[in-house]
């Protein structure tokens, strides 16, 4: 079973798919329900162990163990 990071991994750089159309969830403190969901328009880069994303308020990382589920369109990749 390929780690969220390795599955982050192949829809950024396998041309076959739009990173644009992965979703994904994390635990987000403070957030409604203490989750949040970024789409791959945001993610800006996928780090060794953590990815950014864009905000308005600036840079946010998330580190991999916070994801809880990947989606592509309306396809679960990967779920904790």
């Amino acid at each position: 079973m390929l780690t969220s990071h390795e599955i982050l991994l192949k829809y950024w750089h396998d041309a076959r798919y739009e990173f644009s159309d992965v979703r994904v969830w994390y635990v987000d403190r403070g957030a409604p329900s203490d989750r949040s969901c970024v789409g791959g328009r945001e993610i800006r880069t996928l780090e060794p162990y953590y990815f950014e994303i864009s905000m308005e308020s600036g840079a946010k990382y998330i580190p991999y163990h916070r994801i809880r589920k990947i989606l592509y369109g309306n396809e679960t990749l990967w779920e904790r």
